[in-house]
């Protein structure tokens, strides 16, 4: 499922990190360039995919099983990547996607414990050998994360989570960003709004640069 023509590039980040500002910042970078960009998001992208989004975090299903969770998001995907990603990128489109299977590794991986091996056969299973071409991973402290997600919205089912979860899944976040140092890049999440968008463009424009896209 390698695909042609357009690239992939996701955003991660955990709770309050700015990710709704700078995607759309993204997003405006890539089609000054010439890009078309198709915007979508996980868990959702796909009206089933979003009917799974609003089971995933609402509070309906507060005792939702870790694994029940993690196969919820990847059926989710399977739908999105058939009905959305994959077609997009054989047309040439560009992806621009607010979280991917990062998440899946940070937040069920190292937050509820499931181990990578799992995640992982769910990841080659849904995906095959398509992985995103770039990933700015938004980081900031936990504690100011959380902080700002408090102002912006009521919380959903993963916001009411302990603190100690959501460090769990930023290291997990961390993590993957130093095993694949070429592909996700960190962008200091805490200054202002101006500060971060001059990483995020830093970054953009040394991709578009390199791209043979």
């Amino acid at each position: 499922m390698k695909q042609q023509g357009g690239r992939f590039i996701t955003v991660e980040g955990g709770e309050g990190a700015g990710k709704s500002s700078n995607l759309a910042f993204v997003q405006s970078l890539l089609e000054a360039a010439g890009k078309k960009v198709l915007f979508t998001r996980e868990p959702g992208g796909t009206p089933l995919g979003e009917s799974i989004r609003e089971l995933l975090l609402g509070h309906k299903h507060t005792g939702m099983a870790d694994e029940t969770e993690l196969l919820l998001m990847f059926a989710a995907r399977a739908e999105h990547l058939r009905r959305k990603i994959l077609p997009a990128l054989e047309s040439g489109t560009w992806v621009l996607c607010d979280r991917f299977t990062d998440a899946s590794y940070a937040y069920q991986g190292a937050g509820r414990g499931i181990t990578r091996d799992r995640i992982a056969i769910l990841e080659n299973y849904v995906q095959g050998d398509l992985r995103p071409d770039l990933t700015l991973l938004l980081d900031l402290p936990v504690e100011t994360g959380l902080e700002r997600a408090g102002n912006r919205s009521a919380p959903d089912r993963f916001e009411k989570e302990a603190m100690d979860f959501f460090k769990k899944v930023r290291q997990g976040y961390l993590d993957i960003a130093a095993s694949e140092p070429d592909r996700v890049r960190i962008i200091d999440a805490s200054p202002a709004l101006e500060q971060v968008q001059a990483q995020i463009s830093h970054v953009i424009q040394d991709y578009l640069a390199s791209s043979d896209g």
